[in-house]
């Protein structure tokens, strides 16, 4: 009888098995949402492997002045970490991330670089600093609205990668050797596409052009480039004539060959300047509007910057 009872007790385990697997516990990956495209990328690029990041500004959606929908909501409120730039960026965003369950801003991290918001129209040479101040000297002031572009600059890039993967060993320490491992490798490519993007830049010094609006200061600024101006500073509200003859005057005073335009604003502006003053038109997409989202997407958005300028510039 001593065989079949034990038959019986394997069966009975056997049986049991999926009932006890069902029983244990998941590994649930976190729940995160991510304001834009850029800093999506680097978020996405942090939890290859693991999970997914939702998008709020998705498609060619603008980050100004967007209007969130009953969805954006729900999925605020369901995110168990929300990562933006901060209010000086994503200013609709303020009132309702503070809903959120916790939060992560771009402009908090430290060691962040910030520059204030220039003015736009017609910058001089050397007139797109503050006060004397050089980038890595820069820290905000009381009242002081800061530019928020931060992720063209690299090393700000690899400042927000390493709070995230901080922040998601947190959330979810059972993967915490994989964000600190894709949290190491973007690092590593991050240096990489500096160097790459220093390279590539270096001839184009000295050669002055005119943006559509001003997004652009922690590139220029990190690659020693030479704009002569913005076109305007809200890119939703259109420049004066004023500023648009003081632009003109100076593309040819300064013999700036190239304005460039955004994919989604319309270029009528952009192409009555060059017209005027004899440049070519280019595009640059400084906040990922043409960028499809996932890992690589900072990295695609950071050489399609590097290469427009460098084709416009290069007379290309």
């Amino acid at each position: 009888m001593r065989k079949p009872l034990l038959a019986i007790a394997l069966l009975g385990l056997l049986n049991a098995s999926p009932a006890m697997a069902d029983s244990a516990p998941s590994i649930q990956t976190p729940n995160v949402l991510v304001s834009i495209k850029p800093l999506h990328g680097l978020v996405a690029a942090v939890m290859k492997g693991i999970a997914e990041p939702g998008l709020i500004v998705s498609g060619t959606n603008s980050p100004h002045g967007y209007a969130m929908k009953p969805s954006d909501m729900r999925a605020l409120e369901a995110a168990q970490l929300v990562v933006w730039v901060g209010k000086d960026f994503e200013t609709w965003l303020e009132r309702p991330v503070g809903k959120a369950k916790a939060t992560l801003a771009m402009g908090e991290v430290a060691g962040i670089r910030t520059l204030p918001t220039r003015e736009g129209g017609v910058w001089e040479p050397h007139d797109h600093g503050h006060d004397g101040h050089s980038h890595e000297e820069h820290a905000k002031e009381d009242g002081e609205e800061i530019d928020g572009h931060l992720w063209l600059d690299p090393d700000n890039a690899g400042r927000l990668v390493d709070a995230v993967a901080t922040r998601l060993k947190t959330l979810d320490p059972a993967h915490a050797a994989v964000y600190d491992s894709n949290a190491a490798e973007t690092r590593q490519k991050l240096v990489a596409l500096d160097a790459e993007l220093t390279a590539k830049l270096a001839p184009l010094a000295g050669k002055p052009y005119v943006v559509f609006h001003d997004a652009h200061q922690y590139f220029e600024l990190r690659y020693g480039l030479t704009p002569a101006g913005a076109i305007t500073i809200d890119p939703e509200r259109p420049p004066s004539a004023k500023r648009m003859a003081a632009l003109r005057d100076r593309l040819k005073t300064a013999g700036a060959k190239c304005v460039f335009r955004e994919p989604r604003f319309a270029g009528s502006t952009v192409q009555a300047l060059a017209e005027a003053s004899g440049a070519r038109i280019g595009q640059l997409d400084p906040e990922g509007a043409l960028v499809q989202p996932g890992p690589d997407a900072y990295f695609i958005l950071m050489r399609g910057l590097g290469d427009s300028l460098f084709d416009c510039l290069s007379g290309h």
